[in-house]
């Protein structure tokens, strides 16, 4: 009796078992790797599952650093006004808030970019902070260019690239392991694998937007500790909601928090913090002219 075309064969049940068994150790590995890069953050206390160490992390944001500027039109010359305005206002951060005991002192810039359209502000690994001149010149005062610095400096101390690439390769290879344990279906695989993937990525931009929520809460508190006025970063919020309509992405497909969400954070953030209202000492610095930042 022959099993060459018997679907329930032991030849073929023998290869399902050993993709089973090939996808449960690309599982285990994948899950394994991840378990063990660990290191607490000296900053926050956390225990964190980080794809690099802190060496790397400078290494990788310095030499990713001129092309992502390349990208956006080069950086403004450090001797122009609004370039010193920047570099000035992110060293203040740092220097008097808890930032300052982050491994990444010494290594932080604060660059402003050419771009006047794009809106954008972000930060690379190990402390390469920028902001387009497009935001630059819809900020009104030094206190909300602190907060979107301070928000950038978030991500920063809490390690959220090298986190979020150890969360991405752990995504990878669990959509691998899936793969290879559904390919002996008639679509070997393929439709499983998609799947997993499409999971995969919408796992990783709920965390993405958790980041984004903790690296504002770090932001407001390192503005207060600087002396400038956390309030001010409402404004921030309402103006990335003006940049931001005609946009019908829905908030669970954004790496971002939609702004009438971090809006809403905010307010309870400062409420929670400042029961009695914020402190009169907190200012919101010097203003800035809109569309001439820096300039006068």
């Amino acid at each position: 009796m022959s099993y060459a075309y018997d679907d329930g064969s032991p030849g073929r049940g023998r290869g399902l078992n050993l993709r089973i068994i090939g996808a449960l150790i690309l599982a285990a590995f994948g899950i394994i790797t991840y378990l063990f890069q660990s290191q607490v953050n000296p900053v926050t206390g956390k225990r964190q599952h980080v794809a690099m160490s802190v060496d790397q992390e400078k290494s990788l944001g310095l030499q990713a650093a001129p092309d992502m500027a390349r990208q956006m039109g080069g950086a403004v010359d450090r001797d122009d006004p609004r370039a010193r305005l920047v570099a000035a206002t992110g060293a203040r951060l740092i220097d008097a808030s808890d930032a300052s005991r982050s491994p990444y002192v010494g290594n932080y810039h604060f660059i402003l970019l050419r771009d006047p359209e794009t809106i954008n502000a972000f930060a690379l690994p190990g402390g390469q902070v920028f902001i387009t001149l497009g935001l630059l010149n819809k900020l009104t005062n030094e206190a909300q260019l602190a907060g979107v610095l301070g928000h950038e400096i978030g991500h920063v101390v809490n390690r959220h690239s090298a986190q979020q690439m150890a969360k991405g390769r752990l995504g990878q290879l669990l959509t691998m392991a899936v793969g290879v344990g559904a390919s002996d279906r008639d679509d070997g695989g393929r439709n499983a694998q998609i799947v997993a993937a499409m999971v995969n990525q919408v796992t990783q931009l709920r965390f993405s937007r958790e980041d984004e929520s903790e690296a504002d809460r770090y932001g407001l508190r390192y503005m207060a500790q600087a002396g400038f006025n956390p309030s001010a970063m409402l404004e921030v919020m309402k103006i990335l909601k003006e940049a931001a309509k005609g946009s019908h992405q829905p908030e669970i497909l954004a790496t971002h928090p939609l702004p009438e969400t971090r809006l809403e954070e905010i307010k309870a953030i400062l409420d929670r913090t400042y029961p009695n209202g914020i402190p009169g000492n907190l200012e919101f610095g010097r203003p800035i002219e809109q569309g001439q930042a820096g300039s006068r």
